[in-house]
């Protein structure tokens, strides 16, 4: 049955009249009586009668029409309905180290949203989300989609991809004694107090690996969980300490000194939950970060 004669039969019922429904329907009122014709011939069954110049329908042809026009409207309703799934935006929940947040996550978002621009996305940042342990157990508990943090390996249902890099620098307030240093090796560091990183961060058995390997243990003032929260207290004159060169470090008055020795990198990763359903707005991201981060050579922040 032809969906459009149904319209028309419609149309037809309200107006009963050809020449005025054919102006309504923009077509011509030949196709308009064949239409109706085709339908009465499809049920055999009349469902107008002439009256004069207009047409009024018959016992048949009401009962069709209230059902017909009940069905249309039903079905226009659920046409609509359908089309909102094409136009509404898949929500990624992002959860991120703040060292990554400030800048490199969101030219990453960018980046991608202007490469395609057809992407049914809504990005959702969770920037109150701690440290690597509390942001990968969020991700393991659902309340993230996809992370950027360390690389944990007590969390063996994550999986991780490189997607950034930092070296390892020591800051000084701007008045301390190796301030005036272009490199230092971090044996030297061990005489002065130091901002140390407390036990939960990611941090802390790296830095104690990087420590023994010159020798010994810097003299912790204070421990502290969070990078940037060194870099701060360091700025006031509490000590010195050895952080990743973070892009913040540039704008706080303290001073960057490059490891002469060890040389080292902390590697930053895209952490997605391994065997979770396939969602074609995340697999669409993550599948871009992970083509970016390969041309890039792992990003430098």
């Amino acid at each position: 049955m032809n969906l459009d004669h149904l319209r028309y039969f419609v149309a037809l019922s309200h107006t009963e009249n050809y020449t005025q429904t054919a102006k309504l329907l923009h077509i011509t009122q030949p196709s308009l009586t064949k239409a109706i014709h085709s339908l009465e011939a499809e049920l055999d069954i009349q469902l107008f009668k002439k009256t004069g110049r207009n047409v009024a329908l018959t016992s048949a042809g009401k009962v069709f029409a209230n059902d017909v026009e009940s069905a249309l409207l039903l079905l226009d309703k659920s046409v609509t309905n359908v089309k909102r799934f094409s136009t509404q935006k898949s929500p990624i929940r992002i959860a991120s180290l703040r060292t990554l947040s400030i800048k490199w996550l969101p030219d990453m978002v960018q980046r991608f949203i202007q490469l395609n621009p057809t992407a049914a996305v809504q990005f959702h940042f969770n920037t109150d989300t701690g440290l690597s342990p509390d942001i990968l157990q969020g991700l393991r508990d659902n309340k993230y989609d996809v992370a950027f943090c360390s690389k944990l390996d007590q969390f063996s249902d994550i999986e991780y991809f490189p997607v950034a890099k930092q070296t390892i620098v020591c800051i000084t307030p701007m008045t301390h004694p190796l301030a005036n240093r272009s490199s230092i090796n971090l044996a030297e560091t061990l005489a002065y107090p130091q901002i140390t990183f407390s036990e939960r961060s990611g941090l802390h058995s790296i830095m104690q690996n990087l420590f023994n390997d010159c020798g010994g243990q810097p003299i912790s003032a204070y421990a502290v969980e969070e990078d940037q929260a060194i870099a701060g207290l360091v700025a006031s004159g509490f000590g010195i300490a050895v952080v990743p060169n973070m892009s913040i470090l540039q704008s706080m008055p303290v001073k960057i000194i490059p490891l002469s020795f060890p040389t080292w990198q902390r590697i930053l990763y895209m952490a997605t939950r391994k065997h979770y359903p396939s969602q074609p707005a995340m697999d669409e991201f993550t599948k871009f970060v992970r083509e970016q981060s390969k041309t890039l050579s792992v990003n430098n922040i």
